[in-house]
């Protein structure tokens, strides 16, 4: 049970920040004070090399796993269709929900779980498998819906099947319908992104400051994969003029980089690529980077992992 708990949430963290138009079912059960919404076709992602690539990421070799699917034969990279994620809380709060459409042998994942030793309840007539804690569980609404997340937002999904349950608003829903239909993976805020609490290991940009991120209303980040790998990201700014600047700082930035391509080659041309503009008070920020170039990041930052130097009396595993 602690296994398919784990690996559920890693799967949704892994995949979440890579759908056609959001299964209108899965849009359903997300809180309606959702705060940051992400959605993935893992479908589609397999449709292209570069979303093959990201599934290998999905440790597998894993022997958590492994086990995971030798007792159940349920693979969440082969089984797995779709993912939506939302929370109410900042990025950070650990509260939320990951919501899967796919295939998922329920009798044999519950009995497994079951066997395990996993504790349950029951409500609203839906089983919901508990983690050790009791902090966090895994419902199945049907065999091809799973729920999983900290206790008081699965049974805040399970109650939003009923009759005259709260909902997301209609903009919201028509936003998540428009970058779903055209993008692989997305993300979108409904608060201003300041107002969040990011991760701590989330990035900083140099050179914008909290008054300028206070200025952003709303944002959205959009990835379509292909043999480039476009991310598109859009805030909607106080004023046009703002939107404006905010447009001519990051694209100074950009130029910044370009300038120090010996230095730091990748980062050069991820800016080389950057494109700014400001229609009105939205803001629009686009760049497109070879694939090969991603792999080439992501396996040079894994070399460095491997080969950096370990506290003494540790080993690496």
């Amino acid at each position: 049970m602690k296994a398919t708990l784990r690996n559920a949430a890693s799967l949704a963290m892994l995949l979440a920040g890579t759908l056609p138009a959001a299964d209108s079912r899965l849009v359903s059960l997300v809180m309606p004070n959702a705060t940051v919404i992400a959605g993935v076709n893992v479908t589609q992602a397999k449709a292209s090399p570069f979303g093959q690539y990201v599934l290998t990421l999905v440790t597998p070799h894993d022997p958590q796993l492994q086990a995971l699917t030798a007792l159940t034969g349920f693979d969440p990279r082969r089984d797995v269709t779709e993912l939506l994620a939302a929370t109410a809380g900042g990025t950070g709060s650990g509260a939320g929900l990951a919501l899967a459409r796919g295939t998922f042998p329920v009798q044999t994942i519950v009995a497994a779980a079951t066997v395990a030793g996993a504790a349950s309840e029951t409500y609203n007539s839906v089983t919901i498998l508990k983690s050790p804690q009791g902090l966090q569980g895994l419902a199945f609404l049907d065999s091809t819906l799973a729920v999983f997340g900290d206790m008081d937002s699965v049974k805040g999904a399970i109650g939003r099947q009923s009759p005259g349950a709260p909902h997301l608003g209609s903009a919201v829903v028509s936003r998540i319908a428009q970058l779903s239909a055209a993008n692989d993976a997305w993300v979108l805020t409904t608060v201003p992104p300041a107002s969040l609490h990011p991760p701590s290991a989330a990035p900083t940009v140099p050179g914008l400051n909290a008054m300028a991120l206070q200025q952003i209303q709303q944002a959205t980040i959009a990835v379509k994969l292909g043999a480039n790998v476009t991310v598109t990201a859009q805030a909607q700014v106080d004023t046009a003029q703002n939107a404006a600047t905010l447009a001519g700082m990051l694209q100074f930035l950009a130029n910044m980089a370009q300038t120090q391509a010996q230095k730091n080659p990748d980062a050069a041309v991820l800016a080389q690529s950057l494109i700014t503009s400001a229609d009105g008070s939205t803001l629009t920020l686009t760049f497109s980077v070879p694939e090969a170039l991603i792999r080439q990041m992501v396996e040079s930052g894994q070399r460095g992992r491997e080969t950096a130097p370990h506290p003494a009396g540790h080993k690496s595993l």
